[in-house]
């Protein structure tokens, strides 16, 4: 029984009726990953799109109109004025406060993620794979379990209730050592290490000047998710903060909702919650913006070898 060839151009590659049905296959499988990333991009936007429809609205607004729509009295503007002057202005020792913190411990953890990451990469001592091994098994461990050993630990030398209570927590990221390291053994080549040390250069010099400058991706991923863990940081900072003057952000608008609880009886400032909340990620979203070209690098760390 005869069978009928593929039909061919001179050249001998496929004609269009030929590679018709894969083509189609193709563009409807990239129309389906673009519709599936579209959902993921609004799943995400939502969110943000709320609180930002939430900050433009009053009291009264937030409870008696769309939830994902403006009402009719636009009081963003209103809000922010009150936000600014409740309580004698403290939310805006709140929002130092959680720039201090942040900064303090996200630059500190990422110094010292580098410094570690560096050595557990390009130096062979013993005990090194235990060690390591100690810190990946560290990053499953959730944080909130961590608090209350870390608030006795800290209550012996009576840093209770100061910055450092939540400054010092913030030092430690495993999940930044374990990038930089995974990062560092694969944009520093031993062979350029190497050379520096035969030309002269000493320990300090060539990590400063030959491996630091390749690291910058991976700084800025490290810097960008430390600062952001720090500044999200609720549990810490409500176990060991009792000071209102000291809270970040996060702790002191949780504060404000016993303002607002009906059964308390107390002063309705929803409205000032939600645009305190709106505020205080707007310099997470600023930072992610125009640091995108860096982190993006880093996220791909030891994605090819």
């Amino acid at each position: 029984m005869a069978t009928t060839a593929p039909l061919t151009t001179a050249t001998g590659v496929p004609s269009r009726e030929d590679r018709g049905p894969r083509t189609g296959h193709r563009n409807g499988r990239r129309i389906g990953s673009h519709v599936f990333l579209i959902i993921l991009a609004i799943y995400f936007v939502i969110p943000i799109w709320w609180l930002f429809v939430a900050a433009t609205k009053n009291t009264s607004g937030l409870f008696g109109s769309p939830a994902f729509w403006f009402d009719d009295h636009f009081a963003l503007f209103e809000n922010i004025a009150g936000l600014f002057t409740q309580q004698n202005g403290i939310y805006w020792t709140w929002l130092g406060n959680s720039f201090l913190y942040a900064f303090a411990g996200g630059i500190g953890a990422t110094i010292l993620s580098i410094l570690a990451g560096y050595g557990f990469a390009k130096y062979r001592f013993r005990g090194r794979g235990a060690v390591f091994g100690v810190i990946l098994g560290s990053i499953m461990v959730p944080l909130t379990a961590l608090v209350i050993p870390t608030f006795m630990l800290l209550s012996q030398y009576g840093l209770i209730n100061t910055p450092w209570a939540v400054i010092l927590p913030s030092l430690l990221s495993p999940f930044g050592v374990y990038l930089m390291r995974v990062y560092t053994q694969d944009a520093v080549p031993d062979e350029m290490l190497e050379a520096a040390r035969i030309d002269g250069a000493g320990e300090f010099r060539t990590f400063f000047q030959v491996a630091l400058p390749l690291l910058k991706p991976a700084i800025v991923t490290v810097l960008l998710l430390s600062v952001v863990g720090t500044w999200n940081n609720f549990f810490l900072p409500l176990a060991v903060l009792t000071d209102p003057n000291l809270l970040p952000v996060t702790v002191g608008l949780n504060r404000w909702t016993a303002l607002s609880n009906a059964g308390a009886g107390g002063e309705q400032v929803w409205n000032l919650i939600t645009t305190g909340a709106f505020i205080s990620v707007l310099p997470l979203i600023l930072s992610f913006l125009f640091l995108q070209r860096y982190w993006q690098g880093g996220l791909t760390i030891g994605s090819i070898k």
